[in-house]
């Protein structure tokens, strides 16, 4: 299939990308790196009219640390991601969650904007933003908004993000020198969707759990965090037994929908095991 008939539009700065947006209303449609929008055109799930093409406006890219928060533009690259020396020595999750999106082809052109504004529960980055603690710069008409992750995404392909608004920097809180991290993720072959991925964020107190973060990728209508097994393991030493209850407590939180991925029951215990997996490794990478 190819797409319907659509006019390209190419503003050179913010406040005219969002009077676009304004002006022709439903009609529009972002672009930032086309992985998510483009397929959806040329099978005619999404029919924009117009496409806002937003790569010719500037201070959209660059990571940088202000404070003591990590601030990435929204149309940095999942390959700048990688490359980011700053994410590797300070949020390595984000590093690791980046390499196991789809192929290096569209980790060239794919963007963190881009990924998280599609609000789809099979991306990587909604639960990778999760258990990172971050939000959202939101910027509109009236000006700007900050949105903390876990008020963003809201439902399957359906996240706060107004019709007139544009994603445009994305700011973490500096995880905790020695804090442990996993991206853990179930895919049937390179660049597939996760059948289901666990993304830990974990700081240690001595021998027991000071803070934990668990998020998880396609196993609910959103990404969403594990709060009854974070909870569980406050406080607690990380051993076979506390991981196994916390696995199941993951599991009955998961509300997944059957495909050609798996069906419910599979999926579910895959949440269970990439849980488990993600919080051994972060429990082995972090500080004690």
């Amino acid at each position: 299939m190819i797409p319907r008939p659509f006019e390209y539009h190419a503003p050179r700065s913010l406040p005219d990308a969002i009077g676009l947006l304004s002006r022709l209303g439903d009609e529009a449609k972002l672009l930032a790196g086309g992985h998510s929008l483009l397929p959806m055109m040329k099978l005619r799930f999404a029919q924009p009219g117009h496409l806002i093409d937003l790569a010719g406006i500037p201070g959209l890219k660059g990571i940088r640390e202000v404070g003591g928060e990590i601030r990435i533009g929204a149309m940095t690259t999942e390959n700048e991601l990688i490359w980011s020396e700053l994410l590797q020595q300070k949020c390595p999750l984000l590093v690791e969650g980046a390499r196991l999106i789809s192929d290096p082809q569209v980790r060239y052109k794919g963007t963190l904007g881009g990924d998280i504004s599609h609000g789809d529960p099979g991306n990587d980055h909604p639960a990778l933003m999760l258990a990172l603690g971050a939000a959202f710069v939101l910027a509109g008409p009236s000006g700007e908004r900050i949105v903390p992750a876990g008020e963003f995404f809201l439902g399957t392909y359906y996240t706060a993000l107004e019709p007139t608004e544009i994603l445009t920097e994305v700011r973490i809180p500096t995880p905790a020198p020695g804090a442990g991290h996993c991206y853990s993720k179930l895919k049937r072959k390179t660049g597939d969707f996760a059948t289901a991925a666990a993304a830990v964020l974990l700081r240690m107190d001595g021998a027991a759990v000071g803070s934990v973060s668990i998020a998880l990728t396609n196993l609910a209508p959103t990404a969403f965090r594990a709060q009854a097994a974070e909870a569980f393991l406050a406080g607690k030493e990380l051993d076979d037994r506390t991981i196994a209850q916390a696995a199941e407590l993951v599991m009955a939180a998961c509300d997944p929908v059957a495909d050609l991925r798996g069906d419910i029951q599979y999926k579910t215990a895959m949440a269970g095991v990439m849980t488990e997996r993600a919080l051994r490794a972060a429990h082995a990478r972090a500080a004690r």
